[in-house]
């Protein structure tokens, strides 16, 4: 061990986030520093943490300006902590936030910090335009020369082209082909009908509205930008219009924009802790981060989906807490897609794929659906790709407070670049 000799219990203090939006509408005008400060300031307001010192803040941001180099010590300084807080930029795609929660884990887990936030921010609305790397080469050329000549020729070679700008794309570098037509491959593989899609989005909806009406969000959800509430969800769909919107991806595909996660802004944030320094705080233990994994699969060659590498980190999370996956009274599982939860689900049910791919002796089994996604899922409530995983661990730790029976929790974060990242909470 790098400091202890024993692991110390992670608490869940709590988390906060400000309303996700839809992309383009009302935080157009926001930057990741702006919103990613606003969340910390608000889990300092929250939690009382004003002037006091923590180990660490570790967060990110998938859609990311070279400006934001160091953008979480910015948003540290900026929020209200000490100013002797560190900061720490990490990006693992969609599954950031989880990833930086435990990273932080990790280290009170190990007496290295008593106390520390993750979190994520994401915003398309405000994305780094670059121009082509053919330009880049132009101006770096007259940048060197060493005398008037040398620095006016490259010049000579300017084209109206080089003035397009190159929007940054959710598209693998390795296929070239876009989450959405990754998953549209995976769709077919698994035979995932359309309208088993539409019925997910549909009770993605429809959760997190009842969800919002019920008040479960009050508390964690600070309004920002003139925003209360997330304004993607749709209350009033019903199966028949999700089932009249034309495929998205492909032109016989089933994957619209009805059952995708749409193009989100928003940050999130929660507050880690040792049980004794919550104590001493005065402050609540939500719930305990117990266990997290992270995988990979062989996407690049085909020979697995995009998005399918949970279905491996799940098994062997399991293995390590010596667990089902029935042995969960909630599962929070990312919605990037309908057809990619469903893909995943049909997976863990397959003998075949249990055995041959993930080398189990047999199916993990299926899920109460009725345990799944309780508060509304990423496709109703939206996906600011960083901002998500930690949006998703202080929802299913106030699940979990807030019911005498539960004893547990099952978190699953599918990513770009064929990874995943897991994770499990108990009281």
């Amino acid at each position: 061990m790098l400091v202890g000799s024993a692991v110390r219990r992670v608490a869940i203090v709590g988390g906060v986030r400000i309303p996700f939006a839809r992309s383009y509408t009302a935080y157009s005008t926001a930057s990741n520093q702006d919103m990613l400060t606003a969340t910390l300031r608000a889990v300092v307001e929250r939690f009382k943490l004003e002037g006091e010192r923590l180990g660490d803040v570790a967060a990110g941001a998938v859609v990311k300006h070279s400006r934001d180099y160091n953008l979480v010590r910015e948003c540290v300084l900026g929020c209200g902590l000490d100013p002797h807080t560190p900061g720490l930029d990490m990006q693992r795609a969609c599954g950031t936030s989880l990833e930086a929660a435990i990273d932080i884990g990790n280290k009170i887990a190990l007496g290295q910090i008593d106390a520390g936030i993750a979190g994520g921010t994401d915003t398309v609305s405000d994305p780094p335009l670059v121009y082509p790397r053919s330009y880049q080469q132009l101006l770096l050329a007259s940048y060197r020369g060493r005398n008037a000549w040398a620095r006016f020729s490259p010049w000579l070679g300017l084209r109206p082209r080089h003035f397009k700008p190159v929007m940054p794309a959710v598209v693998e570098p390795r296929t070239g082909l876009s989450m959405g037509q990754s998953t549209e491959i995976m769709a077919r593989q698994w035979q995932i009908p359309r309208a088993d899609q539409d019925q997910l989005a549909y009770d993605s909806h429809m959760n997190a509205a009842t969800a919002w009406r019920a008040g479960f969000y009050d508390d964690l959800v600070v309004e920002y930008q003139g925003l209360k509430i997330d304004n993607n969800i749709r209350g009033d769909t019903s199966l028949d219009r999700l089932g009249k919107l034309k495929p998205s991806f492909a032109p016989d595909g089933t994957l619209t924009a009805g059952n995708s996660t749409p193009l989100t802004d928003g940050a999130s944030a929660v507050l880690l802790a040792t049980p004794e320094w919550a104590a001493r705080r005065k402050l609540p233990v939500l719930g305990f981060l117990r266990h997290g994994k992270v995988w990979a699969v062989d996407f690049a060659t085909g020979k697995e989906g995009l998005l399918m590498a949970p279905t491996h980190a799940v098994p062997a999370m399991l293995r390590d807490a010596g667990l089902t996956l029935q042995d969960f009274d909630y599962y929070e599982i990312h919605e990037a897609f309908a057809a990619q939860l469903l893909c995943t689900l049909k997976a863990w049910e397959s003998r075949e794929y249990c055995r041959d791919v993930l080398g189990l002796p047999a199916p993990l089994g299926s899920i109460d659906r009725a345990k799944l996604n309780v508060k509304g899922g990423s496709v109703g409530i939206g996906h600011p790709f960083a901002a998500t995983g930690t949006r998703i661990l202080a929802t299913l730790a106030k699940i979990l407070a807030g019911d005498a029976r539960a004893k547990r929790g099952l978190i699953s974060v599918c990513t770009a670049g064929g990874m995943g990242v897991t994770a499990i909470v108990e009281r």
